[in-house]
């Protein structure tokens, strides 16, 4: 059941947490962990840290703090967003930093975050952020044709060419054309990415063949 306010999300929601102090980042773990539908795949102390843990995870939500060491959180929500679109980024701020929440929004971060604020505030923002990123992916795979969206499926289940093709009935030939125009059409430069978007989407995994 959604929380008020928010809007239903099917699977888990992936977050990761930057921030360089600990203590703040065990206490934005825990307020997520009052909610089972949210899972924190990562932490990172840095915002150069914070980007490689995006790539690897690809999470829907990345919670970043404005100012940390190596890479602050303003070009850590840049390059997130250059690289893996499909990540919304909330930035964690304190009083008195509207200068850094300007700068955050116009990077392309969703919205901010007190870090004294209510912790209902938390929860919802990232439900409602990681809502919109997944309606997003549905956009994207809507102008997928019913052949290319099957092909999307299987790359969500894992597959490879030759297993798609043995499934699908196709020659590997074909079945690397279909997973070349997928890519494309999605607008990501690998299988990985593609099976993310499926998996934002709803398109879920094929069921495994049957036994003989």
């Amino acid at each position: 059941m959604s929380r008020e306010g928010t809007t239903t999300v099917a699977g888990p929601i992936r977050v990761l947490v930057a921030d360089d102090e600990p203590m703040i980042r065990a206490g934005v773990r825990a307020v997520l962990a009052t909610d089972p539908g949210i899972e924190v795949v990562a932490e990172a102390a840095d915002g150069h840290e914070a980007v490689e843990l995006v790539r690897a995870h690809r999470p829907h939500v990345a919670v970043l703090d404005v100012r940390m060491p190596r890479t602050d959180g303003i070009d850590a929500a840049a390059e997130i967003r250059r690289t893996v679109p499909g990540t919304g980024v909330v930035m964690l701020t304190t009083f008195g930093e509207d200068d850094y929440i300007l700068r955050a929004l116009g990077v392309g971060a969703a919205g901010f975050l007190i870090k004294s604020g209510e912790p209902e505030e938390l929860l919802g923002r990232v439900r409602a952020l990681a809502a919109e990123r997944r309606d997003a992916a549905r956009e994207r795979v809507a102008g997928l044709t019913p052949r290319e969206r099957d092909v999307l499926a299987h790359l969500g289940g894992g597959l490879s060419n030759g297993q798609i093709a043995r499934r699908l009935h196709l020659v590997e030939g074909t079945v690397k054309a279909h997973v070349s125009s997928v890519l494309a059409r999605l607008g990501v430069d690998n299988r990985a990415a593609a099976a993310v978007v499926a998996h934002e989407a709803g398109i879920p995994p094929p069921p495994p063949p049957e036994q003989r």
